[in-house]
């Protein structure tokens, strides 16, 4: 049974870190890859989601936007997601759930991981507000994490130099996924 994992940079701002942190996982989960046939990296600032502007519910899957059936094709592809999440005030960004509102059947029974950043709470408030909307989408949002606190500070020539907690909460994370992914599979 092939397995898809979907790296997904969520920031879309200019100035943003999340795409040396991505990047850093991305690489990590392709060397190491736990169950994974195959890891792709999506950026969302890449893709460049308009806020939501279909004019059907995503539950029809009657899209009018090229972007809409290119991210719905990237979705409905991939078995499991990990986010790659900042926090902002407290939340996970706007374009985190902007993208998960474009599309409701390509979700269900996938797993998502996430790697969160930012100050004293590594993204973990962020993490806590986005997986209530996943559960909603019939996503099952995983335990383990990779929490980083201070991210600032392990920034090194726009290069992220991961701690040993980062490299083994990836450890973790990924062969959970992996668990998981195949279970959910037989559902879909």
């Amino acid at each position: 049974m092939s397995m898809k994992l979907n790296v997904i940079i969520v920031s879309t701002r200019p100035g943003r870190i999340g795409k040396p942190i991505g990047d850093w996982f991305f690489e990590y989960a392709k060397e190491n890859p736990s169950g994974f046939d195959e890891v792709i990296l999506t950026d969302l600032a890449e893709l460049n989601l308009p806020l939501y502007n279909e004019p059907k519910h995503p539950r029809m899957q009657q899209y009018k936007h090229d972007h809409t059936k290119k991210w719905s094709s990237i979705v409905r592809d991939s078995d499991a997601f990990v986010f790659v999440l900042p926090e902002y005030n407290f939340t996970a960004p706007p374009s985190y759930f902007n993208a998960l509102d474009y599309l409701v059947m390509e979700w269900a029974y996938k797993p998502a991981g996430f790697v969160s950043y930012g100050g004293i709470s590594g993204g973990l408030r962020a993490t806590q507000s986005a997986k209530p909307i996943l559960t909603t989408l019939k996503v099952m949002p995983m335990i383990e994490q990779v929490a980083m606190p201070m991210v600032f500070q392990h920034l090194v020539n726009g290069k992220l130099e991961p701690t040993m907690p980062m490299i083994e909460s990836a450890d973790a994370l990924l062969p959970e996924l992996a668990r998981w992914a195949g279970a959910l599979k037989t559902l879909r």
